[in-house]
């Protein structure tokens, strides 16, 4: 039987229908949480900031470490990390034996809302680059291809994605642990332009020894062309597979996270940057002492070097 409205979403209100049917597929089950285990690992960027780059880095890191070499054997790359925020659509079990350690975990959470006692690792973005990525995202995926343009999407921005927050909640919560020995945090800018020195402070991060070698090796598989070229393993296969048994959206719909170039914040409609700018000044710039993203991102690029 499908559920929802049958079809991808055509307004607000479809959306909410379709992401109200997954959420009620599974009853939720021990198995659903994750069970906190010593040196779990978070990778809890914000939505559209750098998650899924930074999952493959980190399963191909640990898998060099472990084995020697790079592992691309997977569907989905959110079974190699899982993500709690989607266990109950796909019936997934957290606990289940991972093929390195550490352990890790997807998630687009703020830090209160994560088990302490773990590590956390945080990519960054501009707002406005977040707000199209996002958009690109969903358009032709969970909505009808055009149905709900850039000036009415910033109710599913704010959103933030299946167990999120909005934006600024995540930032804040963030930022506030950048000196943290648990936490590193980077720019999401910074980790894509400068991925072997990414890699060599993720494997510090972790306490996983390196040679060049293994750098490299790990620098090739996270590039934005390796990526491109395997994007069926970065495109929600496991969410898609339901979706389209349950919702009736077609598997084969484009969901991959990974662009053949990035997001312009220059296409946000000038009215829905004014309003991001406006919280960004309410919110933010009173906590941080920064005007704007561009002043924060300076500050995080300088301190991780």
């Amino acid at each position: 039987m499908v559920l929802g409205v049958g079809r991808r979403a055509r307004n607000l209100e479809e959306f909410g229908a379709n992401m109200g049917a997954l959420a009620g597929l599974t009853e939720p089950a021990p198995r659903h949480a994750v069970t906190p285990q010593d040196g779990d690992v978070y990778i809890t960027s914000w939505a559209k900031s750098g998650t899924t780059m930074t999952q493959q880095m980190f399963h191909q890191l640990r898998m060099v470490a472990a084995t020697g070499k790079t592992d691309m054997d997977f569907d989905d790359i959110s079974r190699m990390t899982p993500w709690e925020d989607t266990a109950t659509i796909l019936d997934m079990d957290m606990n289940a034996p991972q093929r390195a350690h550490p352990r890790g975990f997807k998630s687009h959470r703020e830090y209160e809302r994560l088990p302490a006692g773990s590590r956390y690792i945080v990519t960054l973005r501009d707002p406005h680059e977040t707000f199209v990525s996002m958009h690109r995202f969903f358009d032709g995926w969970h909505l009808e291809s055009g149905a709900i343009p850039l000036e009415e999407f910033m109710p599913l921005w704010l959103g933030g994605g299946p167990g999120g927050c909005d934006y600024f909640t995540h930032l804040l919560s963030w930022y506030a642990r950048r000196d943290e020995d648990d936490t590193l945090l980077v720019t999401y800018r910074w980790a894509a332009k400068n991925q072997p020195a990414m890699i060599r402070r993720m494997a510090g991060f972790l306490g996983l020894d390196l040679n060049e070698e293994d750098v490299a090796a790990v620098a090739a598989s996270t590039s934005r062309e390796f990526m491109h070229e395997y994007k069926d393993r970065f495109d929600d296969a496991m969410v898609c597979a339901v979706m389209d048994e349950k919702l009736g959206i077609p598997a084969s719909s484009d969901s991959t996270k990974v662009q053949a170039a990035g997001s312009d914040k220059k296409s946000v409609p000038e009215a829905i940057a004014a309003e991001i700018d406006r919280m960004w000044a309410e919110r933010v710039e009173p906590v941080t002492g920064h005007a704007d993203y561009a002043s924060l991102a300076a500050e995080i690029d300088a301190r991780t070097g």
